[in-house]
């Protein structure tokens, strides 16, 4: 896919505000909108990127205008950007093997436990970063959302809710979970859910909490049932060039890498937990009412998930290598709590303290 005709237009007035990258002037897309978690993080990483490097590295962030998140492959391919935040479940085709990890969602019970599982997970991936490497690019973290809950207009207390609603789906392993119930999957772009659920075309959504506010769910949602459902965390936040990468010294490498890292757990913090509270906040003012399901549903659904994950490993041993990556970060979680400060030095100790900086990526 080429970026158009306006959008190099609009590349090209940014490429002339900026001068060219160096290792001191880098530029970054988080590829949405300034209200989006992928900003605040990128923001973020500009503060680190500055410290860690004592000045001497730097931060351009490129707006959504410029460079969305369908274009930061085209945008990091023309090195219109340096790093960019890139979601591989966008791009299928490309990342078979990295989005094995996504086919897991349904295990998703931490949000920190998820986003660093996947970071680790990727980085140790052979087949992952091959893929990488195929399309240019170096991976250096993840995120993840909040527990994917449902979100619809009639109620779910138990599993014979379920039955013959139509419920917006994100994913296979969603789609699955619905089907199991006897609920209709519907694969519908995340923006469409609200006028599908305000005109009737669909029950609900399996979706995140915050989509109460990030797409105004609030207004036509009636009930919240609280049914965990796992996570979305299959993300690249921060995906550099690798010509760029490569004209880095090993020691900027670990720079940027550090500054990445203490980054990352920032997206999960305001994807995972602060916005859901404002989110939850929004949905008590409304009124809308959130439901503890009985238990036999809760059962079943903890039941199907892990059926569900048991059916993936056996069926790909990459699968079972991001189940053991979680089973391990899940404790480290439960031991650490949700500080990002704290989560972000343990990952350097556990994953990118073994790594080395002069080959990593290339």
């Amino acid at each position: 896919m080429k970026l158009t005709r306006t959008l190099l237009l609009g590349a090209s007035v940014a490429m002339c505000m900026a001068t060219a990258a160096t290792a001191q002037n880098l530029r970054g897309a988080g590829g949405a909108s300034p209200s989006h978690p992928s900003t605040y993080m990128y923001e973020r990483f500009a503060e680190y990127l500055a410290e860690e490097s004592g000045g001497s590295m730097s931060l351009t962030l490129i707006g959504p205008e410029v460079v969305s998140l369908t274009q930061v492959p085209d945008a990091l391919e023309s090195e219109l950007i340096n790093v960019g935040n890139l979601l591989p479940l966008f791009f299928p085709a490309n990342f078979q093997r990295t989005n094995v990890a996504g086919d897991m969602a349904l295990i998703g019970r931490n949000s920190h436990a998820m986003a660093l599982a996947m970071t680790e997970f990727v980085v140790n991936c052979d087949p992952c970063q091959e893929e990488f490497r195929n399309k240019g690019m170096v991976f250096l973290g993840a995120g993840a959302s909040d527990v994917y809950v449902l979100i619809t207009t009639s109620p779910v207390r138990t599993a014979d809710d379920l039955q013959g609603l139509r419920l917006r789906s994100g994913g296979a392993p969603f789609a699955r979970w619905a089907e199991n119930f006897g609920a209709t999957p519907v694969s519908i772009p995340v923006g469409e859910q609200f006028e599908g659920m305000n005109q009737g075309t669909i029950d609900g959504s399996m979706s995140s909490i915050v989509d109460m506010l990030s797409f105004r769910l609030v207004d036509v949602a009636r009930y919240v049932t609280e049914v965990p459902l796992g996570t979305y965390h299959v993300t690249s936040n921060f995906t550099f060039n690798q010509s760029t990468w490569a004209g880095l010294s090993a020691d900027e490498r670990a720079t940027v890498a550090r500054a990445a890292n203490r980054a990352n757990p920032t997206l999960t913090d305001r994807w995972g937990f602060q916005l859901p509270e404002a989110a939850r906040n929004a949905v008590a003012a409304a009124g809308i009412e959130v439901i503890t399901p009985d238990n036999s549903l809760l059962e079943a659904s903890n039941s199907f998930s892990a059926t569900d994950a048991a059916a993936r490993i056996s069926a790909d041993p990459l699968a079972g290598d991001f189940a053991a990556m979680v089973a391990k970060w899940t404790a480290i979680v439960e031991e650490l709590g949700d500080d990002p400060a704290a989560l972000a030095e343990r990952a350097m100790q556990e994953i990118w303290a073994n790594v080395d900086m002069t080959t990593y990526g290339l």
